[in-house]
């Protein structure tokens, strides 16, 4: 049925996108109407738009969305936040979101369709009379090594990139992006030049590039950062991505969560436009190529590349079974190529500077740069650039300076990556082998720490609880796993409840080895690091 729904989502393309329609908040006879317009079933259009935050009927009429997301939490900023915000707005006005992307100073949230954080009560007061505030976050951005993604790019230069490369022959720029090396930055590490070329091999009458700007690990704002102060980067990658494969549509999927990246975005889309380098034949060259903007509603499964996908159909946003993967069927059920915002930024170093260039940074196997997030704990909170190998006490010590209060354990790489004991640090190194040689996972490379006085059990049962909301239930390891898990370490802490450690152990197996996707199957990961390096703390927990 789901494939059917895509071909019948795809006859109005994205012109007249199903998800943007369900984006409106629709009534119910308007939700029966699109069904009859996209033939695709009442039940359809009210499962999708029930699925996302935003958009379900139990969190309509809210004023105020307070960050709920990892960050937040450890740094315990959002309970006062909270008890101040209802001295503007009643409590049943507000609600939450994760995560905000505000990790470098907390107390976030969002407020007539704008983000603030860290306000002292004058500037509430203020923001509350005037219905907003001038000026944005402030954070350090700096870089160790080469400044791929953090350096300052001439727009001339970048406009004259463009043109260069479509003077050239498209199999001459995939060569380029091929020797460079340069690996997904979302998490999974796969070369960008695979995709690419599995894309262009395809047979297709129409190809789609599409930037996941979507995925919301919390603490992670490095998307954030390339989206609001580096767009061109962004979008010269999916132009350079589409001339390689043949589309002619790129998608920027941004996240609801990041409204200043939105404007941002369309803001770098109209100076291209107006210079003449998107629409059809740029140039002169002969390629068509337009970009479409979408505003997701809210669905942190929408970071994984099908339910992405999926969910741009107007589909309930579930995870596909793969093969096939989606540069053989993807958007619409046609070729698509899906990367990352900061994979896909690398490409206009890579093809000013040539691919070998790219690959003599970093490591053999990790070549190129890594953003790092780092949140509020250290003294120095910010976006770091720096080359792949570095080691992480480097990071922590000298970039980020240390920390601001005690801390015992660094979660890098989202809700899904590595839990990393202050002892581990000086053993690894900013690179993907590193990190999985060590029992770890490099994911986005943001960096949450966990203080010294949060209880474990409690961030277990987080991570636990941050799954079952998230699952897009799909799957039954999933989405039944993560609540028993969640009730597990609640009941634990509440009362003479002792957990089976055989039992917990059967249950992260299943979760890894049954899900379809890495949220189910990514979540024992950290669980597994805290039961290794905080057994003592947890024991008392267990029978």
């Amino acid at each position: 049925m789901s494939k059917n729904i895509s071909s019948l989502s795809g006859r109005q393309g994205l012109e007249n996108n199903l998800f943007e329609r369900i984006s409106e908040r629709p009534d119910k006879e308007t939700l029966a109407a699109l069904a009859e317009e996209f033939l695709v079933g009442k039940a359809n259009t009210f499962g999708a738009v029930t699925f996302y935050d935003f958009l379900k009927p139990e969190n309509q009429g809210k004023e105020v969305y307070v960050c709920n997301g990892t960050a937040c939490l450890c740094a315990g900023t959002q309970e006062k936040l909270q008890q101040d915000l209802e001295k503007h707005v009643s409590a049943d006005k507000i609600g939450h979101m994760t995560c905000l992307g505000r990790c470098h100073e907390n107390a976030a949230f969002q407020y007539n369709g704008k983000n603030y954080s860290n306000l002292n009560e004058e500037e509430l007061s203020s923001l509350f009379e005037q219905k907003s505030l001038p000026g944005t976050d402030d954070y350090i951005i700096q870089h160790r090594g080469t400044p791929v993604l953090t350096g300052e790019y001439d727009k001339n230069e970048l406009f004259d990139l463009i043109r260069n490369f479509l003077n050239q022959n498209s199999a001459d720029v995939l060569d380029e992006i091929i020797s460079s090396g340069v690996r997904g930055r979302g998490g999974a590490g796969f070369p960008m030049g695979i995709k690419l070329e599995g894309c262009r091999n395809a047979a297709g009458k129409q190809k789609f590039i599409v930037c996941n700007a979507d995925e919301g690990d919390p603490g992670a704002y490095s998307d954030r950062y390339l989206l609001e102060k580096q767009p061109l980067l962004v979008l010269i990658g999916m132009m350079a991505a589409g001339y390689v494969c043949g589309a002619e549509w790129g998608v920027l999927y941004i996240r609801g969560e990041y409204p200043e990246s939105v404007s941002a975005c369309e803001s770098a889309i109209k100076e291209l436009t107006d210079a003449g380098l998107l629409g059809q034949n740029i140039n002169g060259s002969g390629f068509n190529y337009a970009f479409k903007v979408v505003t997701a509603q809210g669905a942190y499964i929408c970071g994984e590349e099908t339910a992405l996908l999926s969910s741009l159909e107007g589909q309930r946003p579930e995870v596909r079974v793969r093969p096939p993967y989606p540069v053989q069927e993807g958007l619409f059920r046609m070729p698509t190529v899906v990367n990352n915002v900061e994979t896909l930024a690398a490409v206009p170093y890579i093809l000013l500077n040539g691919g070998e260039a790219y690959k003599k940074i970093g490591t053999e196997r990790s070549s190129g740069t890594k953003l790092l997030s780092l949140d509020s704990f250290f003294n120095r909170p910010g976006i770091y650039e720096v080359d792949m190998g570095t080691s992480l006490n480097t990071v922590v010590t000298e970039l980020g300076g240390g920390f601001k209060s005690k801390v015992k354990a660094l979660h890098i790489g989202g809700p899904l990556g590595g839990l990393v004991p202050l002892s581990k640090i000086n053993d690894l190194s900013v690179d993907f082998e590193s990190f999985s040689q060590n029992g770890f996972l490099l994911g986005h490379a943001s960096v949450i720490c966990v203080p010294f006085d949060f209880p474990m059990a409690k961030y277990i049962e987080h991570l636990f609880e941050f799954t079952a909301d998230e699952s897009c239930g799909k799957c039954f390891p999933c989405r039944l796993g993560s609540v028993r898990g969640q009730e597990m370490f609640e009941k634990a802490q509440e009362g003479s409840y002792k957990i089976d450690r055989q039992l917990l152990d059967d249950l992260l197996e299943t979760l890894e080895q049954g899900s379809l996707c890495a949220l189910g199957g990514g979540v024992p990961l950290p669980i597994k690091n805290a039961l290794q390096y905080f057994e003592e703390e947890l024991k008392g927990y267990f029978e």
